[in-house]
């Protein structure tokens, strides 16, 4: 199916400006163009543009997603530099997600304090720290008493 940089924009929520500095920077090499120089694009474009914020989600630079891309051209020669680069990848995300995890907690654990202080009218409930300490973890994994 052939879709329009407009079409594009609105299926994957990239703005216009974004697409067309991918494709200048040489994100979407495959972009077909009509006589007239006009984006169109194809499933496998909309499968890139994919792949290209799943990676910037993670906080991969667009120089190495380029070069990710460039490697797929490249062929089966980039195999074991493209499994590399996603294992690195993967491992960045993991160490992404604890630390959001861990600050989660730590959100979940002010938010139910300052939820049942606001019931009681004060935040000097005797026994609630210690209570909601039970529910909590701290940064280190163990029960405790979030800051």
């Amino acid at each position: 199916m052939a879709y329009s940089i407009g079409e594009i924009s609105e299926m994957l929520n990239i703005s216009i400006s974004t697409l067309r500095y991918y494709d200048k920077e040489g994100l979407l090499p495959l972009v077909n163009r009509t006589s007239g120089n006009i984006r169109i694009f194809d499933d496998t474009d909309v499968e890139c543009l994919k792949m290209i914020e799943c990676l910037k989600n993670t906080g991969m630079p667009l120089k190495d997603i380029k070069k990710f891309f460039e490697w797929c051209k490249e062929g089966d020669s980039t195999i074991d530099l493209r499994y590399e680069l996603f294992m690195h990848q993967k491992e960045k995300t993991e160490k992404q997600i604890a630390l959001l995890k861990n600050a989660l907690d730590r959100i979940n654990y002010k938010c139910e304090f300052y939820r049942i202080s606001k019931e009681k009218g004060t935040t000097n409930v005797p026994g609630l720290r210690e209570e909601l300490a039970m529910k909590f973890l701290n940064k280190d994994g163990e029960k405790g008493t979030p800051e």
